[in-house]
């Protein structure tokens, strides 16, 4: 029987997860357990002091909605490319000829990223 000292917080959750095998051995191959390592990671990305995913969550949520407003408009996949690539200047360029509020829409989502 585990020493008390090595049971889990009463908060702590069991949860079964699927990961590809090569996420797995990436994991066996960590200094720490699995399980450690997981929560490090997940830790981490909750506290995203810098912002990446903050950053990455608000341009996709900007490619969703250019999508869904000019998916057929002019330019769309190169804007869409332009998105990801952190090029906001050619975004501009390729987004010029879309109606106004899409564009100021776009403008506005992307202030958080």
């Amino acid at each position: 029987m585990p020493s008390p000292t090595h049971q889990p917080p009463p908060s702590a959750r069991g949860r079964n997860i699927h990961l590809f095998d090569r996420h797995w051995a990436w994991l066996d191959a960590q200094p720490i357990s699995a399980q450690a390592t997981l929560r490090r990671l997940v830790e981490r990305a909750s506290r995203d002091a810098d912002g990446h995913y903050r950053k990455a969550a608000a341009k996709e949520d900007c490619y969703f909605y250019m999508r869904d407003a000019g998916g057929d408009r002019p330019q769309f996949e190169e804007a869409a490319r332009a998105l990801f690539a952190d090029d906001r200047p050619r975004l501009r360029l390729c987004i010029a000829s879309w109606p106004d509020d899409v564009r100021a829409r776009i403008e506005a989502m992307l202030g958080a990223a």
